[in-house]
């Protein structure tokens, strides 16, 4: 491929995670962007009734059946002129994980925030992440529809508790019923919205106009239009102009209202998001000693393993490693070197992805998220490159919150229990551990919350038809130790566990039990976040 083809192709990915706190509306702005993106005819209802359609990116079971993401889901379409890439990433506590290092393989992040609600607990946590990481966020304050928060103290919030600058690229006419539409600063229009389906199922019917068009046409009241303009005054004298390279550093947050139910406010926001997101950028790597930046932009094919996922079709009941493309272009059965066995391996299988649906994969490019049937070979983190050994920075390890020892209710199902519990440790979306000072022949798992044991129950049984059981353990800590294991003292109410990869993680029940283990061994550390 010629270099301004391929620089074209870069060009136009936008490759994002939408991240919240549950129920703020994250998996229904998806939707709807599946919606007038034309992928879908009708938008599916997350929390619908039974004769209503699931939503598209929720493929797992327990998704449907509950109504919330459990794992993150990566999907590719067409909008406009634009590629895009979605990463519809878990909002429970319980997922984190997962969510964690799917951000990861974002250029960028929509944080949906419900405007009665305003910036909740798991919001935080994540824009956490995607600070430390240097993602650009645009935000989606949602809801506009119920009653709420006024528009000025949300956006008061925003810069308070999280940090940042905010800029609101448009404004909300009207709130709860009074709902309108929103008034483009960038465009200086109105844009004014009519249902024409329940739950917004089906596309609003938009028209622009400018304010006083607006008012005569009877679109907008007098009074809106006066609260309008009082408002877009305060903004333009007290407000933070927009500035695109502090929105790229992460430091400002571009603002936009609308209600994903009602599909209000949806387009004018995925339009200018097209045009603000940026393309793939380039990412620091490795090349054996050296540190280097790799350019999406070269030539050379180049990508990393984010996330390893199981029996998606229970038609294949394999294993998907979803690989983020850094670099170059991609073509199905490229040889590339991977850098964990400095192996050649071929990549003959390669997908795109839909909710739980797979379609063969003949090119991609930098910015694309490609599935590829992984025979035993992948692991998260893993790098491959087709000019040589090349290693992308590692996957972030996150401190566990809870921890359980998990057997089969049936000892003669250990050998289908084993397989499940191999296959769940590739995934990573819980550690599987092995006991070091306490010992037992049954794996640990440990998780940031309760609700992922309920998941690995639930997928031993429908996929590998293992009843378990799971006994809690008191520890409510995790840190990694950096030292030798073998000389680390442990007192009681403590232990020490391995991983897969050898690394050992201290597990504890209170918090002035890392002091004091820290104290007994002062040639050994304990840190919170571990890479690789």
């Amino acid at each position: 491929m010629e270099p301004l083809q391929l620089s074209q192709e870069v060009k136009k990915r936008r490759t994002f995670a939408i991240i919240s706190h549950p129920d703020a509306g994250k998996t229904t702005l998806t939707e709807k962007l599946l919606l007038y993106a034309g992928m879908v005819r009708t938008a599916g209802m997350v929390k619908g009734r039974k004769n209503r359609k699931g939503a598209s990116s929720d493929w797992m079971q327990m998704e449907q059946e509950r109504g919330i993401s459990i794992t993150a889901s990566a999907m590719q379409f067409h909008y406009k002129d634009s590629v895009i890439n979605v990463l519809d990433t878990p909002g429970h506590q319980d997922f984190s994980e997962d969510t964690y290092r799917t951000l990861t393989a974002a250029d960028s992040a929509v944080m949906v925030i419900d405007a009665a609600k305003g910036v909740e607990p798991q919001t935080r946590k994540l824009f956490t992440v995607c600070r430390m990481r240097g993602i650009p966020i645009l935000t989606f304050i949602n809801k506009l529809d119920l009653p709420g928060q006024e528009p000025l103290d949300v956006i008061a919030e925003v810069e308070e508790v999280l940090g940042i600058q905010a800029t609101p690229v448009n404004w909300p006419i009207g709130q709860g019923k009074h709902f309108v539409g929103v008034y483009d600063r960038f465009l200086d229009t109105v844009v004014t919205f009519e249902r024409i389906s329940i739950g917004g199922s089906k596309k609003a019917v938009a028209k622009t106009y400018a304010i006083e068009e607006a008012v005569q046409s009877g679109a907008v009241s007098p009074e809106q239009a006066t609260e309008l303009r009082d408002e877009l005054e305060l903004l333009d004298e007290a407000g933070n102009p927009f500035d695109q390279e502090a929105f790229l550093a992460g430091t400002l947050t571009p603002v936009f209202f609308g209600s994903a139910l009602t599909n209000f406010g949806v387009e004018p926001f995925f339009d200018h998001f097209t045009e603000l997101a940026p393309c793939p950028r380039p990412r620091s790597a490795t090349r054996g000693e050296d540190h280097c930046s790799v350019d999406p932009f070269s030539s050379a094919f180049s990508g990393y393993v984010f996330k390893v996922q199981a029996n998606m079709d229970p038609r294949h009941r394999d294993s998907m490693a979803y690989i983020r493309v850094c670099s170059g272009r991609f073509e199905r059965d490229i040889v590339v070197k991977h850098d964990r066995s400095n192996k050649d391996i071929r990549l003959s299988r390669s997908h795109s992805m839909f909710g739980g649906e797979r379609v063969t994969l003949d090119n991609a490019f930098a910015g694309d998220i490609i599935g590829v049937v992984n025979p035993g070979v992948f692991a998260i983190g893993d790098s491959v490159s087709a000019d040589g050994l090349l290693s992308f920075a590692p996957m972030p390890k996150f401190p566990p919150e809870v921890i359980a020892e998990i057997r089969p209710s049936d000892v003669m199902r250990k050998k289908a229990f084993d397989k499940g519990m191999i296959q769940f440790r590739d995934e990573g979306a819980v550690l599987i551990l092995e006991g070091i000072t306490a010992h037992t022949q049954n794996p640990l798992m440990a998780a940031v919350g309760p609700l992922q044991f309920e998941v690995i129950q639930s997928r031993l049984q429908s996929e590998y038809k293992v009843a378990s059981v799971i006994d809690t353990l008191p520890y409510s800590f995790g840190a990694w130790l950096l030292g030798d294991a073998e000389t680390f003292s442990v007192s009681s109410g403590s232990m020490l566990a391995r991983d897969a990869r050898g690394n050992v993680i201290f597990l504890y029940a209170q918090e002035w039990q890392k002091g004091f283990a820290l104290e007994k061994n002062p040639d050994h550390q304990l840190v919170d976040f571990l890479d690789g």
